[in-house]
C-alpha cells in the first residue's frame, strides 16, 4: 500500500524533511538566545544608567579594557579640553540617521592623565578631505558627565580601520591609537558626553541607548519551532493524498504515474 514511499521522489522528500527539522530547531534556539542576550543587555543598560555617577578614574586607567559590566556607567571627569588634538570620527549617524562625524576631544584631567570625550555628532564637511566645522570645546576647567564606553575595534564594531585618512580624521574611537598620536597615556575606553549640554545644539549629543525594545527574536523562535511541527504534519498529509490518488487510479484501472519509477535500492 505504501510501497511508493520507496520511490526516488519520496525518498528525497523524506530525507529533506528529516534534514529540515533539526535545522529549524537550531534556528529557533538561535533566535531564543538572541532574545535572552537582548533582555540581559537591556537590564545592564538600565542598571548602569541609573547607577550613581563615579569618577572616571575609578573605573578605568591607561591600557585598561572596559568590561561589559561597566558599559554605559555614568562617569564624571574634571579637566581641560585639548582642542589642538581634537579629531573627528568618520561615517557616524545622527539621531535622525544623517551621515556625519563624531567629535573626539582629549580631556586633560585635573589630577593627571587624559581621557577621550566623544562630544557628539556634527555634519561632515562637503569635501571628504576637509575638516568639518566643529563648534569649539569649552575653555578652562570643565566637569564632563557621560557614559563610559569601551574602545572600538574592527572586530567589535565591524568598522574597517582605513589607512591614509586626512589629518585629524579617524575611523575608530580607540584610546591606544590616540595615546600613540598624543605621545602620552590615555585612559582605556572613552566618555560619551551627556553634560554639560552643548550651546546651539552642536555637537549633537548621543542619546541614551534603548533599554526597552527586545525585538522580535522570541516570535521568530516560536515561528521556527512551529515550522518543525508542521513538517511531519505536511509529510503525512502528502502521503495520504498520494495513497488516495493511487487508490482512485487503481479503481479506474489506471496506473499511477510514479508506478514506472524504480524503488530506491534497499540498503545492504
Amino acid at each position: 500500500m505504501y510501497r511508493f514511499l520507496l520511490t526516488r521522489q519520496w525518498v528525497i522528500l523524506t530525507l529533506l524533511a528529516l534534514v529540515l527539522m533539526p535545522t529549524m530547531v537550531e534556528l529557533g534556539f538561535w533566535q531564543f538566545h538572541r532574545h535572552q542576550h537582548r533582555v540581559a543587555q537591556n537590564e545592564l543598560i538600565s542598571r548602569n544608567l541609573k547607577a550613581d555617577p563615579a569618577p572616571v578614574t575609578d573605573l578605568t586607567s591607561p591600557g585598561h579594557t572596559v568590561p561589559r559590566a561597566d558599559y554605559w556607567r555614568t562617569v564624571t571627569a574634571t579637566g581641560t579640553f585639548d582642542s589642538e588634538h581634537e579629531v573627528v570620527v568618520r561615517r557616524r549617524t545622527s539621531e535622525d540617521d544623517k551621515i556625519g562625524v563624531h567629535v573626539l576631544t582629549p580631556l586633560d584631567l585635573k589630577d593627571g592623565g587624559t581621557v577621550l570625550v566623544n562630544r557628539g555628532w556634527v555634519p561632515a564637511a562637503p569635501n571628504q578631505t576637509a575638516f568639518p566645522d566643529v563648534p569649539p570645546a569649552p575653555r578652562g576647567e570643565v566637569t564632563v558627565t557621560g557614559r563610559l564606553k569601551a574602545d572600538e575595534t574592527t572586530g567589535s564594531s565591524g568598522i574597517r580601520d582605513l589607512a591614509g585618512l586626512p589629518d585629524r580624521q579617524v575611523m575608530l574611537i580607540n584610546s591606544e591609537q590616540q595615546a600613540h598620536l598624543l605621545s602620552r597615556e590615555v585612559l582605556g575606553g572613552y566618555i560619551e558626553q551627556t553634560a554639560p549640554q552643548t550651546a546651539g545644539g552642536l555637537p549633537e549629543q548621543i542619546p541614551d541607548p534603548d533599554d526597552s525594545s527586545i525585538g522580535a527574536h522570541m516570535a521568530y523562535a516560536v515561528q521556527w519551532w512551529l515550522f518543525v511541527a508542521a513538517v511531519p504534519v505536511g509529510w503525512i498529509i502528502l502521503v495520504r493524498r498520494e495513497k488516495r490518488d493511487r487508490e482512485e487510479a487503481a479503481a479506474k484501472g489506471e496506473p499511477a504515474a510514479e508506478d514506472t519509477e524504480q524503488p530506491a535500492p534497499a540498503s545492504a
